[in-house]
């Protein structure tokens, strides 16, 4: 519980820094009134400061598989992906940084060729372009982060 608690710190330390030097993405910006903010004059994308579980959408991934949005700027993003057992995470990479730890389940997890089992309290790091995936072995939840945001989740290329 205190691996999981420092952890969930060190992300929302990260989110609230990377907030903090979005407020000064444009002069215009009156922060006074944050939504206005966001919807008329901000410049970079990130998303609100305060994201509620209950009103965050999931959307599909793959089969088994799907992942909500927790929180993000143009340097980093935090995302909760949920999975079903015996879904897979297809070997892939991309150019983005990513650090995961598992908050629940069983995971095999393949990085550059290396297989591991992970479960719950455990994490993982993937560098930049490096081949990886997934298969979980017992439902459970991976809370992953990349850095740069990864704009293909939000629909931007």
């Amino acid at each position: 519980m205190k691996k999981l608690f420092l952890v969930a710190m060190t992300m929302l330390v990260a989110l609230s820094m990377s907030a903090q030097n979005d407020k000064t993405c444009n002069k215009k910006c009156d922060m006074k009134n944050e939504k206005k903010c966001e919807k008329e004059c901000c410049q970079k994308t990130r998303s609100a400061n305060f994201l509620y579980e209950k009103d965050l959408k999931w959307e599909d991934a793959e089969p088994g598989v799907q992942r909500q949005i927790m929180g993000y700027d143009g340097q980093l993003m935090v995302v909760k992906v949920k999975f079903e057992k015996g879904a897979v995470g297809k070997l892939h990479k991309h150019y983005h940084t990513q650090a995961t730890y598992v908050a629940s389940g069983k995971f095999e997890l393949t990085i550059d060729g290396e297989k591991k089992i992970l479960s719950a309290g455990d994490g993982y790091y993937v560098a930049p372009d490096v081949l990886h995936g997934a298969v979980c072995l017992e439902a459970g939840v991976l809370i992953d982060t990349f850095s740069p945001m990864r704009a293909d989740f939000l629909g931007k290329k």
